[in-house]
């Protein structure tokens, strides 16, 4: 247990704030009123967030051991335990976590009519599985909560979707169980090979290369469907476009990122041969993301697909910065996944705020809305400037830190990459010049009134984190770095002239 350093705040911060949304989904069952539910969610949301607070406070960005660490034997005669603990791989990732859901509750408020009880129970549930997923460190726990997440998120498009949900629901439980069983698949030979299903403990180990070949491509193609990497990624707008505003910012903001912490934790220092031996492959591949993307988005007239595709193209730059195997291209792989939850997950919020207004996500209905919904169209362009890259928010930060890590790896790839950086550019001020003027005939939106207090206070917290990750990226990237240190050390690969660049960048 050298990897962990145990819990020292005297109760078992981890496990409350994986078990308490659970327990508040629990006593959800019971509440009357659906109002009263929405009150103790939003409440039990809170206390998550609040809880969540010292952990980040507490956390030592000197060290890349895992922190807060939780231990108990489960099932002892197949040496399966309970083993929780935080590093700064999965540190940001809880906290994005953690925050993010109240704002989804609140987003949720008058979005959802019918069934509300359920619905917020479905919240509660996804955020026990998600805060699991990112804590575990023990295999058999960490699939036990991945597939945990399957039936509420099903749920939330299937239940509270829009009028293709079903086939929306249906493909997106089809695609991600099929990762699932090559994920089990990679698990059980682990578990052969090593006699373990410690998660630290399987890391480094001398897997012979074919073994590791196997395993990396099983573990690949489950994380590859979840972030979703191109081709695998055609799951992703259906369900986008059908879910609830609050499923697409879960969406959006975690669930795509359990992709590529999965790359991270998994893919990297248990299989690093096949990484490096396949690095090119996977390059090329998260080019092919990037460009598809941006020329998809580009062709969009339903504000909602339009943010989908970018997210293939945003998570392409985070797997380009991933497989680049150097420090700032990870680094800012890490970065860019925050980015992506706070900018995708924002614009998804006013895309939801607009349909509940007008009950449609076209381009061409919510034209010209700048006159009447300013403080909206405020909102609306400073996230569409963060989603772009544009400098002084947070995705310049993250997607500048990938490029500059790709180019130092191979430069035609990252040469390749660029366009669409041009692209994003061309597709979200097209959105904004829409939305802002529109033409010369725009419906009639005077009776289309402005963000109220309460969507004016979902959004405003993300606006921080914009400009904070934007402007001081520097308490973010301390936290990730001895970790990622430490993550390409295991994989024993060093990309050319990488040592140059970290002696160039400023910290």
């Amino acid at each position: 247990m050298d990897f962990l350093t145990m819990n020292t705040f005297g109760f078992p911060i981890l496990s409350i704030l994986i078990f308490l949304p659970l327990a508040g989904a629990v006593v959800a069952l019971v509440l009357p009123g659906e109002n009263t539910v929405k009150v103790w969610t939003l409440l039990v949301t809170l206390a998550v967030a609040a809880l969540s607070l010292p952990v980040w406070g507490r956390f030592d960005t000197t060290s890349h051991l895992y922190q807060f660490g939780e231990h108990a034997a489960w099932i002892p005669t197949l040496n399966i335990n309970y083993t929780l603990g935080v590093d700064g791989i999965s540190i940001l990732l809880v906290m994005m976590t953690t925050l993010i859901m109240p704002l989804c509750v609140l987003g949720s408020w008058r979005y959802i009519t019918t069934r509300v009880r359920e619905f917020m129970i479905c919240l509660l549930i996804m955020e026990t599985s998600m805060l699991g997923v990112f804590m575990a460190l023990d295999l058999v726990l960490f699939y036990v909560l991945w597939e945990a997440m399957l039936i509420p998120m099903y749920l939330l498009i299937a239940v509270w979707g829009g009028p293709r949900k079903t086939y929306a629901s249906i493909k997106f439980f089809l695609y991600t169980l099929a990762g699932s069983v090559l994920l089990l698949v990679a698990i059980v030979a682990l578990y052969i090979s090593q006699g373990t299903f410690s998660i630290p403990a399987l890391m480094g180990q001398n897997y012979s290369a074919t073994f590791q070949l196997y395993v990396f491509l099983a573990f690949f193609i489950a994380f590859a469907i979840k972030v979703p990497m191109f081709p695998f990624h055609t799951w992703l707008p259906a369900a986008h476009v059908e879910a609830p505003t609050a499923g697409s910012v879960i969406l959006a903001s975690v669930l795509l990122k359990m992709g590529t912490y999965g790359f991270l934790r998994f893919c990297l220092p248990i299989t690093p041969a096949a990484t490096v031996g396949l690095m090119p492959f996977l390059q090329w591949l998260s080019v092919a993301g990037i460009l598809y993307g941006g020329f998809t988005a580009l062709a969009q007239q339903d504000m909602k697909k339009l943010i989908a595709y970018s997210s293939v193209g945003h998570m392409g730059f985070v797997t380009l910065g991933i497989f680049a195997l150097n420090q700032r291209g990870i680094e800012g792989a890490v970065l860019q996944m925050i980015n992506h939850g706070v900018t995708t997950g924002a614009l998804f919020f006013c895309v939801g705020m607009v349909y509940e207004r007008s009950h449609s996500r076209e381009l061409a209905a919510a034209a010209g809305l700048g006159r009447f919904m300013p403080i909206y169209v405020t909102f609306l362009t400073f996230f569409s400037l963060s989603s772009l890259a544009f400098p002084g928010t947070n995705s310049f930060v993250g997607e500048f830190m990938i490029l500059a890590g790709a180019f130092f790896n191979n430069k035609i790839v990252a040469a390749c990459a660029i366009p669409g950086a041009v692209l994003a550019a061309a597709y979200m001020f097209r959105m904004l010049q829409r939305v802002i003027w529109g033409g010369t005939a725009n419906p009639d939106q005077s009776k289309m009134p402005d963000l109220n207090w309460r969507e004016a206070v979902t959004l405003a917290p993300l606006l921080v984190f914009v400009f904070w990750i934007g402007l001081a990226p520097e308490p973010f990237l301390k936290a990730i770095r001895p970790s990622i240190t430490n993550l390409i050390a295991q994989t024993a690969y060093t990309a050319q002239n990488s040592l140059a660049l970290t002696e160039m960048m400023p910290r």
